[in-house]
């Protein structure tokens, strides 16, 4: 596949049917180590998943016609794949999290409202330029996911499993929408300049509609004091468990003229795959 770096990995995503059979009365305290201020935190992050994907998938197959690198063509269409079945599996998830807080419905809504706005009244090359930056923000923790073994320790194995599940595809596809991006746009100064722009904006935009959300969230469930839960929430996601922290340089780099998501080659975890999927299987069995 052509890339960007000459550091990046051939690698074709394979689109996976899995399920997960998630115990929808765990929804609130599933990651019992952590706490509930920290399972709040994905849980929130998991409403923006299903409709944040499916306009992933709109900006890349916006562009599919003006590919003509055959394999990157293949792993574009293996990244669609990936990313419906993503999204379906959090659909599942999500429900449990509607029946449970009122404002979770409502912010996907909105969510989607703001996303269509996007794809309707924008340039098509914006909608792909706030997709790479979404990709490198979730590439990022899907990285911390699975090189710190705590994140996931003392969590319900399935929920668990969901995250690392979708880490390793998030992982296998880092490079996909990046590779399109440069196809089509190139490598020179106007390419640069709405790339560095769409993350800056989608950081703003992300965390301004996620923090308030995550606060109403806990405040429903009656842990917006709960002290404990946030000294923990500090140490699993700035404190020496870090699943933020241990990112900062790595999201900074992006801006980095040469940048490529290959540049963090963290292939060394796709290894892990089937071990992953034939526990999936002891675990539905």
């Amino acid at each position: 596949m052509t890339a960007s770096s000459k550091t990046a990995p051939a690698i074709l995503p394979i689109r996976r049917d899995v399920r997960f059979s998630l115990p929808a009365e765990r929804i609130a305290d599933w990651h019992y180590e952590a706490g509930p201020v920290f399972t709040a935190f994905l849980n929130t992050f998991s409403i923006v998943l299903p409709v944040g994907e499916r306009f992933f998938i709109d900006s890349v197959r916006a562009y599919r016609d003006q590919i003509t690198d055959p394999e990157l063509k293949k792993a574009v269409t293996a990244f669609i794949g990936q990313e419906a079945m993503h999204g379906r599996e959090h659909e599942d998830y999500n429900n449990a999290l509607f029946a449970r807080a009122p404002i979770a419905p409502k912010f996907e809504n909105f969510v989607f409202k703001v996303l269509s706005g996007i794809t309707k009244h924008l340039p098509k090359s914006f909608g792909l330029s706030g997709t790479i930056a979404l990709e490198h923000f979730t590439a990022l923790l899907a990285d911390s996911v699975l090189r710190e073994p705590r994140i996931s320790e003392g969590a319900e194995p399935h929920y668990a499993a969901i995250w690392r599940w979708h880490a390793l595809e998030e992982t296998e596809h880092k490079a996909v929408a990046f590779d399109v991006w440069n196809a089509v746009m190139g490598k020179g100064a106007k390419s640069y300049t709405l790339r560095c722009l769409g993350l800056a904006i989608a950081t703003v935009v992300f965390w301004g509609l996620v923090i308030p959300v995550f606060l109403q969230v806990l405040r429903e469930e009656g842990k917006l004091s709960d002290v404990k839960g946030w000294q923990k929430f500090f140490r699993y996601t700035m404190g020496d468990i870090g699943l933020l922290r241990i990112q900062l340089r790595n999201y900074a780099d992006y801006f980095r003229p040469g940048f490529h998501p290959w540049d963090h080659d963290n292939r060394e975890f796709l290894l892990q795959i089937d071990a992953f999927l034939e526990e999936q299987q002891r675990l539905a069995a």
